[in-house]
């Protein structure tokens, strides 16, 4: 059922006769009268019964039901229309965003209270789980971003990049290595290793840059929080591998942070949603306030 043939009954119905109502439509007057058959043929019905010339048209009791809800989808369309306007201008909406415990607090953060300030009629509901996991929601469509770490696993999200950073070894201060200005992964070879959960991407990353660099790693404890992987540091658990931007807002006295050498381990953030989707406003507002206006990899 076309809306255009309900607005033009609508029409006829407040005018009370053809001829107003074409004029206000800007249609022709057999046009609009053509219409309205149409869809009394479509719809088995007499909706209106008319006089000579169309003078003093009267509606019909079925005609008095499809008035009724004709106007009620008339003014679910104009609703919806003004929905969208709200929406294009950021006025309304919502947005699904999920985010890793690790960097959050130091990369996100600031972006997410700078977006609440500027677009405060944008509902944000924030899902905080491990890369993978996020990765997951985002295809099965529970959530419309989510930040995760490079390699992907899978090639059917797009991306826009966030951050590069080096990564660091925290060490306890007595442990041999703390005194070195830069470690080797390999250099880690005998040295317990606290680390992520495994639905962190960083987890998966670090053993398979230790099995590169030709040893095992020892993997004494797995952490959810960096500030409780730090205390078991400090008490002499074992080393640490944290984004250096991660380690810059988590300083713990008596441990030392000594930078890893070389690029066969880095921390590369990223937003990633589903491939060819087209992203809702709320989205790509938010892409476009993230540090250095992110550009898609």
């Amino acid at each position: 059922m076309d809306l255009r043939v309900l607005k033009y009954l609508d029409e006829v119905v407040a005018c009370g006769s053809y001829a107003r109502a074409a004029e206000r439509l800007h249609v022709t007057q057999p046009a609009l009268s053509k219409a309205i058959r149409l869809l009394e043929e479509e719809l088995d019905v007499v909706l209106l019964e008319r006089g000579r010339r169309g003078v003093g048209l009267k509606i019909t009791a079925a005609g008095e039901v499809v008035i009724k809800h004709a106007r009620q989808l008339l003014q679910g369309r104009e609703q919806m229309l003004q929905a969208l306007v709200a929406q294009r201008g950021l006025q309304g909406g919502e947005l699904s965003i999920g985010l890793p415990p690790l960097g959050s607090a130091e990369i996100f953060a600031p972006v997410i209270a700078r977006y609440r300030e500027r677009y405060p009629a944008i509902t944000l509901r924030l899902r905080e789980r491990g890369g993978d996991e996020l990765a997951q929601a985002v295809r099965s469509g529970e959530i419309e971003l989510a930040a995760t770490i490079l390699p992907l696993s899978h090639d059917d999200l797009d991306m826009a990049f966030v951050r590069d950073e080096a990564m660091v070894v925290a060490l306890p201060r007595s442990h041999p290595l703390a005194t070195r200005r830069q470690l080797a992964l390999a250099d880690l070879a005998d040295t317990p290793l606290v680390l992520f959960e495994n639905g962190f991407v960083l987890n998966r990353l670090i053993h398979q840059a230790c099995l590169g660099a030709g040893f095992t790693p020892r993997e004494v404890a797995y952490i959810g929080q960096p500030s409780f992987g730090l205390a078991l540091v400090l008490a002499g658990a074992g080393a640490m591998l944290l984004p250096a931007v991660v380690a810059a807002h988590h300083m713990v006295d008596g441990v030392t942070m000594v930078p890893l050498e070389g690029d066969a381990l880095r921390w590369r953030l990223v937003l990633v949603w589903r491939r060819g989707a087209s992203l809702s406003y709320a989205a790509r507002a938010l892409l476009e306030m993230l540090p250095g206006k992110a550009e898609g990899v």
